[in-house]
């Protein structure tokens, strides 16, 4: 039943974000509208699978570092993507696949300066480190981020807020294919990561006497939520809250368990991402809000009521 209740949110979050936006278009021509075929269903359907891969990312990273705080914005990730997708605005690069390939790239140099920093006096990968780490690579790219952004002229702080604010202004069919494409690998090594993640929420010594081993968990875990979040970011710019509130709600349906807990992420994260992608594009138009506001003003009051919930028990 609760699967069920997942899928008809996920229906109607897709068949709004379809039916609504700044330009009418009447239900007897939404088959055969350009605007539904070019613009609102690529954007839904990149909305999903962008706000799925934060949120499966931000469960697994959760479980990772054993710490209900992470996600990919914690771990340095977001602020690699943002520096390297305003330096790119900054530097005039032209070129339509300059800025999602710039900020893959920055995203990319984040997560290997935080794993080699996690490996700091060892060979193993310590979470705790991991999270220092994070915070340490976020805070640096987030310095060198803003210094450029002061430094630009207005048209390029313009787009560079715009962009650091997350959006899906750019989403095209492209996009689409090429987040399918990409995807699928790191979701199914998540998937599969499911039950050492169980193993792991008791401790480290308690899962390798029950057999897991830690260690290749532990890198394969950062390595494919870092992947996906990296592509996601790529396409859709900085959206925070997904990988952190949405792990949390499914915890309160579906229980600590990753198996059913990780695709329940994903169905959750898709779904309110386009939901808030809809808001975004209807509240004030014929202008639009940069996506990530709207998932901020939902995703604070979700968590205020989560630390409730949890304070309460």
């Amino acid at each position: 039943m609760r699967w069920l209740g997942l899928g008809v949110v996920v229906a109607a979050a897709l068949l709004l974000a379809v039916v609504l936006g700044p330009a009418h278009v009447p239900l007897a021509d939404l088959a055969t509208s350009e605007v539904v075929r070019s613009l609102r269903l690529p954007r839904a359907l990149l909305a999903f699978l962008v706000g799925g891969s934060l949120a499966i990312a931000g469960a697994a990273l959760q479980a990772l570092v054993r710490n209900p705080l992470a996600d990919p914005s914690l771990l340095g990730l977001s602020g690699g993507a943002g520096l390297g997708a305003v330096l790119a605005i900054a530097l005039h690069v032209n070129s339509p696949w300059a800025l999602p390939i710039a900020a893959f790239a920055g995203a990319l140099g984040a997560m290997a300066l935080v794993y080699r920093l996690g490996l700091v006096g060892g060979a193993e990968l310590d979470p705790r480190i991991l999270i220092l780490a994070g915070v340490a690579v976020g805070a640096f790219t987030a310095a060198v981020t803003t210094a450029l952004v002061s430094l630009s002229d207005a048209a390029e702080l313009r787009n560079a807020f715009l962009w650091l604010w997350g959006g899906l202004s750019g989403a095209s069919w492209d996009n689409v294919a090429l987040l399918c494409v990409y995807a699928p690998l790191p979701v199914v090594v998540l998937l599969a990561a499911a039950r050492p993640l169980d193993l792991l929420a008791l401790g480290e010594e308690p899962a390798r006497h029950l057999g897991a081993d830690v260690e290749s968990v532990k890198r394969r875990v950062y390595l494919a939520a870092s992947l996906l979040t990296a592509a996601a970011v790529a396409v859709s710019g900085v959206i925070g809250f997904v990988g952190l509130v949405v792990p949390h709600a499914m915890r309160l349906l579906w229980g600590h368990r990753h198996r059913p807990l990780l695709p329940a992420a994903f169905l959750g994260g898709g779904a309110l991402l386009a939901l808030s992608d809809t808001v975004a594009r209807v509240a004030v138009a014929p202008r639009e809000l940069p996506v990530g506001i709207v998932t901020a003003l939902i995703g604070v009051p979700v968590f205020v009521l989560l630390l409730r919930k949890w304070t309460a028990s």
